[in-house]
């Protein structure tokens, strides 16, 4: 590996593949120094599926309460102790609790319907093409609000603004999202008008609670008295994010790789493997990157000593292509089982919202193999520019209907 490589260089993810590099760290130097810039501190970057697993799972000694991303090094994280992806047990576990009961799989089921309507209103530029080229990361990147929108409680005329301010939020260094004054500018923004519009909807949730998510977080008590409102619009804030980072990078991850090596036809034929497929498309993309952690205390991590408060990423997308774990860990294998995968993380931060993720991503493929028998590329995909968020910009291809009535 070239000793100059910066992984935390959004450039690096945005001009193709970086798992060559992942590889080469995971058998050299699995827990690796990445020494500080100008701009951003030195930090640990751990690529062995094991690390990583323990780095997010050992609470008594990697804290989430410093800033749990890499545009936070180095600064003290404004959300620590008031939402869940930045906050330890115990208090993580009691705030976690009402939410993880309003997201439970019976709750979720009961949102089907409506997420079935929403995924089929997102494919309808796919259905209309008529063989012309279709931009999927364009169509996928309506999906997370048209999806969790409802169970947050965003209006729909609200949800294309949001997404907007969504992606200036976690993938600051893209262009495509970047506000004049560059990634301070995007980031301070995004943050601003999202916080302030859902100040706004908490105050109406007050005043009219519904049957939505924010309406949980408004009326949950801790230790005895109602959530703050900032500690409400952090949740809300952090829910919203994670919808935002999965649901479109997963489709258009998976799509890419399809496309390009026509596995999509053998897949589209085996309605058995949805599921299992789903779970190699979240292996496979990790639209989440990385997670980041901070030593509490003295800690040995592999062959390394780390002192305390040392910042430490966890490299989910590394992980997730460890071949002591995954058999050939970079072919994407619709039947792979078992798939214990981290695209959802591990431990108590565990994705809270990894049922209706799941549950969105198989009615989405289900609905895509009914209509679309095969994909070809009609161009190169464009890779974000973000060293956090694994998605794709650009994703041009030519969508072959299947006749009416046929079957897959």
């Amino acid at each position: 590996m070239n000793e100059n490589v910066d992984l935390a260089d959004p450039g690096l993810y945005a001009v193709g593949d970086p798992h060559a590099v992942f590889d080469t760290l995971r058998s050299t130097d699995p827990v690796h120094w990445q020494p500080a810039t100008a701009h951003r501190p030195g930090f640990w970057a751990v690529t062995r599926y094991a690390d990583v697993d323990r780095v997010l799972s050992d609470f008594a000694a990697f804290t989430s309460e410093r800033g749990t991303l890499l545009n936070l090094l180095g600064r003290p994280d404004p959300a620590a102790g008031r939402q869940l992806a930045a906050t330890d047990p115990p208090q993580h576990d009691r705030m976690r609790a009402p939410l993880q009961q309003a997201l439970n799989l019976r709750a979720i089921d009961g949102h089907l319907r409506a997420v079935g309507e929403a995924v089929a209103a997102v494919l309808e530029p796919v259905r209309h093409a008529g063989g012309s080229p279709v931009d999927l990361a364009t169509v996928f990147r309506t999906l997370p609000l048209a999806a969790v929108g409802p169970l947050l409680g965003v209006p729909e005329s609200d949800r294309p603004r949001l997404a907007d301010l969504a992606e200036m939020c976690a993938a600051e260094d893209d262009p495509a999202v970047q506000a004049p004054g560059g990634v301070a500018a995007t980031l301070e923004r995004g943050h601003r008008e999202l916080f302030a519009y859902f100040v706004d909807l908490v105050r109406e949730r007050r005043r009219r609670p519904r049957d939505d998510l924010l309406s949980v977080l408004v009326t949950m008590r801790f230790e005895d008295a109602p959530l703050p409102v900032g500690a409400i619009v952090a949740n809300a804030y952090s829910l919203l994010l994670g919808a935002a980072v999965t649901l479109p990078c997963v489709p258009a991850a998976a799509l890419a790789h399809l496309a390009a090596t026509g596995g999509y036809r053998d897949w589209a034929r085996r309605p058995d493997r949805i599921d299992s497929g789903v779970e190699e498309a979240l292996r496979f993309a990790t639209p989440a990157m990385h997670f980041v952690r901070h030593t509490r205390r003295p800690v040995r991590l592999g062959d390394r000593e780390l002192g305390a408060g040392e910042p430490v990423v966890a490299w989910l997308t590394a992980a997730n292509r460890d071949p002591a774990v995954f058999t050939d860990p970079h072919t994407f294998a619709t039947g792979r089982r078992p798939n214990r995968h981290l695209a959802f993380g591990s431990g108590r931060h565990y994705c809270i919202g990894s049922h209706i993720a799941r549950r969105t991503l198989r009615l989405l493929f289900e609905q895509l193999f009914a209509v679309v028998a095969d994909v070809e590329p009609a161009g190169p995909p464009v890779r974000v520019r973000s060293a956090f968020l694994a998605g794709i910009r650009h994703l041009p291809v030519v969508a072959h209907l299947r006749a009416t009535g046929a079957a897959a």
